[in-house]
């Protein structure tokens, strides 16, 4: 039996080690990675996937930390996938969630997994997916995923999780940042965590006064669509879920059994408006768009000497070229 292969087995046997030895391997995309991940694939599907994300300062990490202390409390397994993000000199990222959550050390239902985002936009890393995919071949019930943290360009976990909570905290900036457009719109559930302070009522009349502006539209304005489908079913235009508007204190655990019951809450109308199905379809779209994105690029750049892409980039620089036209000159090998 290879390498690969005793891997697979021991995640698929509840071995901790085996899943963390896996799990970097997918993270330093080794050559072995694919033929693994295709190997567990049959056994995913299982686990639900919750993101949280928000504005750096909010207590998401606390949050996360505390949800799931409540959902083992509940008796379910969890795994958690927390992102940090890594310095554009160094390369290095410090993993501060492993520091935040030593109190879930020793839990057998739960697996912590700290990764850098290497540069990836959109608060997420490139492997998070692929990551994800193992914890759910591995028998978590549920997975949560903590972003980066990088405000109103954080978008990508709502391409990824089924129910997306967005974490807000009072005396982070006046109000008018609540309203922005951007990450309220891919939100499920929002939370003001740090509901103890000053200011939370404000934060939450500022959030209210943003839902009742009108509807989240299904697809553009939730997940976006990013691979047409000619003969796919019409989808109602608006998202008619109530989003709901928590108040928490993580420290103290407080407002984390709503929390968790809104989750729930949130599962069974995905599932009653068939809109659970839905968001599987498009999450698989999206990821086969990235996919295919950097596949094509990479097959691009092994056709194309660095000289001609270098060319290229010179006649571009002396204007003697637009962009537009340089693309599909690469494309065209001329």
């Amino acid at each position: 039996m290879s390498r690969i292969e005793t891997l697979v087995n021991g995640v698929l046997d509840g071995d901790r080690r085996a899943l963390a030895r896996l799990i970097t391997r997918i993270e330093n995309r080794a050559p072995d990675a694919p033929a693994a991940l295709a190997a567990l694939f049959p056994h995913t599907g299982r686990a639900y996937i919750v993101g949280i994300t928000g504005a750096p300062g909010t207590g998401k990490s606390t949050v996360v930390n505390a949800l799931a202390r409540t959902l083992r409390a509940q008796d379910r397994t969890v795994g958690i996938v927390a992102v940090d993000p890594t310095s554009p000199f160094s390369g290095g990222a410090v993993l501060g969630d492993r520091i935040r959550m030593t109190d879930l050390a020793g839990d057998r239902g739960v697996f912590i997994r700290s990764m850098a985002n290497r540069g990836s936009l959109g608060g997420l890393a490139a492997a998070t997916g692929d990551v994800v995919r193992a914890l759910d071949a591995a028998g978590f019930d549920v997975v949560l995923i903590e972003t980066v943290g990088a405000g109103q360009s954080e978008v990508d976990i709502a391409r990824t999780a089924y129910t997306t909570i967005v974490v807000d905290a009072p005396g982070l900036g006046d109000d008018v940042q609540a309203i922005k457009a951007g990450i309220l719109e891919i939100a499920d559930i929002l939370v003001v965590n740090k509901a103890d302070r000053p200011g939370a009522e404000n934060t939450v009349r500022a959030l209210r006064a943003t839902l009742e502006l009108g509807h989240r539209l299904r697809s553009a304005g939730h997940h976006g669509p990013l691979l047409d489908q000619d003969d796919a079913p019409p989808e109602p235009a608006l998202d008619l879920w109530d989003v709901p508007i928590l108040k928490t204190v993580a420290t103290e655990r407080s407002g984390l059994d709503e929390l968790a019951g809104a989750i729930e809450r949130h599962r069974a109308y995905l599932s009653e408006s068939g809109l659970y199905e839905e968001r599987a379809r498009q999450r698989v779209q999206a990821e086969l768009a990235t996919r295919l994105r950097e596949e094509l690029l990479a097959r691009l750049l092994d056709e194309r000497s660095p000289a001609a892409v270098a060319g290229v980039i010179e006649r571009i620089l002396a204007r003697q070229l637009d962009p537009g036209s340089a693309v599909r000159e690469l494309l065209n090998g001329t």
